[in-house]
């Protein structure tokens, strides 16, 4: 193993932790905040850190309003995918709505042809059904009504799916800065107008404050660690450790809330991922 690969498989133990802790205090705050308002303080939190660190490293120059349409419509994406995404944190067992999160890579594929203009050959739409047949197992629609929260967490993949593909394209002349400041700001936009629309903006009290903004520390690192580990070393490398979400968040869920751990939610959280790992192969190989 290489230093570079060994720091990037570092910088994605990070991301994990970052991506769990949010799930955990997300779940935490909805008590007393709804996702419009955890979303609305989440970015309070971001701008601040984002808007720091830019002053204090010299990058304030790389914030932009050359592409701000770009920018409004990937946050759009974004804004939608993890409010169903928190909402779908209280709704539905972790585990699960970690699995279906897995999907966003399949939705990449389906939607890349019609975003970038980009091919999508036989091997890789077979790919994608192996995905989707772990997405049954995961939901099991066939053993009655589907949970509300398990097509929250479906739809969220496809928004995430949506930032992605947006993001790629906003990389060709944007950086990480830039994207990131956008990100926080507008969000921040889209939190007070929805979160005020009904006239009440309730204000995190007590350990909610706590939540809320280590729902934005996270959100920032998650980004940022993975960000770091895919300069260090490939994405075919990197993305196999990111399963690790999965039993870990499904353990947490046991000890924590009392929810029972799915063999099959396990099994068909493996097959997606699998799916999704093995078309990150074939673009690869296609590319190189």
């Amino acid at each position: 193993m290489t230093p570079d690969t060994l720091r990037a498989l570092l910088w994605m133990t990070g991301g994990i932790a970052s991506f769990t802790t949010m799930a955990v205090a997300g779940r935490a705050v909805s008590v007393q905040l709804d996702t419009f308002e955890i979303m609305l303080f989440r970015s309070c939190t971001g701008l601040v850190i984002v808007s720091v660190l830019a002053v204090a490293t010299g990058r304030l120059a790389e914030i932009r309003t050359a592409n701000l349409g770009a920018h409004t419509v990937r946050n759009i994406a974004h804004f939608t995918g993890q409010n169903l995404w928190f909402l779908a944190i209280t709704l539905a067992p972790l585990a699960q709505v970690f699995a279906l999160e897995f999907t966003s890579p399949l939705w990449v594929l389906l939607l890349a042809p019609l975003i970038l203009g980009e091919r999508v050959r036989g091997i890789q739409v077979a790919v994608a059904c192996l995905g989707f047949a772990g997405v049954l197992l995961v939901a099991r629609p066939f053993g009655g009504a589907i949970s509300p929260g398990l097509v929250w967490a479906g739809l969220a993949a496809v928004a995430f799916a949506l930032t992605n593909l947006l993001t790629r394209r906003l990389t060709r002349h944007e950086t990480v800065t830039g994207i990131l400041f956008w990100l926080t700001a507008l969000q921040l936009v889209f939190g007070l107008v929805c979160a005020g629309f009904d006239g009440d903006i309730a204000l995190p009290r007590g350990t909610a404050l706590t939540w809320v903004v280590l729902i934005g520390i996270a959100g920032l690192c998650a980004h940022w660690c993975l960000t770091n580990a895919l300069r260090l070393a490939p994405a075919s490398t990197i993305m196999p450790v990111d399963f690790a979400r999965l039993p870990l968040i499904a353990v947490i869920g046991a000890l924590f809330y009392a929810e029972p751990l799915e063999p099959l939610t396990l099994i068909g959280g493996a097959i997606v991922f699998a799916a999704a790992w093995a078309n990150l192969r074939l673009a690869t190989r296609q590319t190189g």
